[in-house]
């Protein structure tokens, strides 16, 4: 004779009884039938609630505005210089406790505009720019950083305007989702050397005009309009019921010799890893390429962005 676990005999062979049959199983906080899926699991909706506990909010249109306005750092010699002589509104400057030449330069022009000037030491300046490098270096400060309001976005036709007072054919750069801020320096530095009249970036999904951007730049943002626009397609069919020639940059278009850039145009530079997207391709009037006799056969897009402003800027004093 055996004994089960409740203490009661049983004979050889006999099944000991449960309190469920065979093929049952006992859900969490509950029973089931073999086979039935739990499809309310407390664990399952605990874990649930603790991740929307821990996602961040939904960005409001408040919120996106009030980020826009937060203060930003300008870094290097070039960028504080340019804001200075534009009349930037900057909260305070901070310099290395021991300037040069140059430096010496800016902290007079700061000085002159009453700005404040903070002495502090260099390794305070290398903790600020950390975020703001590239290639996950630290930013090259050169000594000198400065907290400023941030950039004044514009509206397309904001870009025409300026066009029509300086007595041009409007010329526009419109950038189809360049993520990498440092690429958007170099186009909006390139963008002022070839004297186009503004560039159009899109809200999301695009680099926006941050510390990284203006550092790249080399001051040039005091200089060029941006405007931001929230779809790039409807900037692009604005442009051209102004009058605007759409030009894409990519692979498969006609050489830039070939093709003519000159008069009022819009020069729209894809992203750097897909270049142009579908819509926007479709929706420019042609496509446009630089030849290339190397190995390799595309270019960095702030690279390949001021090769095409010049081939423009070319074709029109020819």
């Amino acid at each position: 004779m055996n004994t089960d676990r409740s203490g009661r005999g049983r004979t050889y062979g006999e099944k000991q009884s449960r309190e469920r049959s065979y093929g049952e199983k006992r859900a969490y906080g509950g029973k089931r039938a073999y086979g039935e899926r739990d499809t309310e699991k407390p664990y399952r909706k605990s874990f649930e609630k603790s991740a929307e506990r821990m996602a961040p909010p939904a960005p409001t249109a408040a919120l996106q505005a009030e980020e826009d306005e937060q203060p930003y750092l300008l870094i290097g010699r070039n960028a504080v210089r340019e804001a200075i002589r534009a009349d930037r509104s900057i909260d305070r400057i901070l310099v290395s406790a021991e300037p040069d030449g140059s430096l010496r330069e800016i902290i007079g022009l700061a000085r002159d505009k009453k700005l404040v000037i903070r002495e502090v030491d260099r390794k305070k300046l290398d903790e600020l720019c950390m975020p703001f490098g590239h290639g996950g270096k630290t930013a090259n400060h050169q000594g000198i950083v400065a907290y400023a309001a941030g950039v004044e976005y514009c509206t397309v036709q904001d870009l025409l305007t300026v066009a029509k007072e300086r007595g041009e054919a409007p010329f526009v750069i419109v950038l189809d989702g360049i993520e990498d801020p440092h690429n958007l320096g170099s186009i909006l530095r390139s963008a002022d050397c070839a004297g186009a009249h503004g560039v159009v970036i899109a809200k999301r999904r695009s680099a926006q005009v941050s510390a990284a951007a203006v550092k790249a730049s080399a001051g040039a943002v005091e200089y060029v309009r941006v405007a931001r626009v929230v779809n790039i397609r409807s900037a692009l069919e604005e442009l051209k019921k102004a009058g605007l020639w759409i030009a894409g940059a990519d692979m498969e278009g006609q050489p830039m010799q070939k093709q003519s850039l000159a008069g009022p145009l819009a020069l729209v530079i894809g992203s750097e890893g897909d270049g142009l997207s579908k819509l926007v391709r479709e929706t420019c009037d042609y496509l446009v390429s630089i030849p290339m006799r190397g190995h390799i056969d595309s270019l960095n897009a702030g690279v390949a962005a001021g090769i095409l402003m010049f081939e423009k800027r070319r074709q029109d004093e020819a």
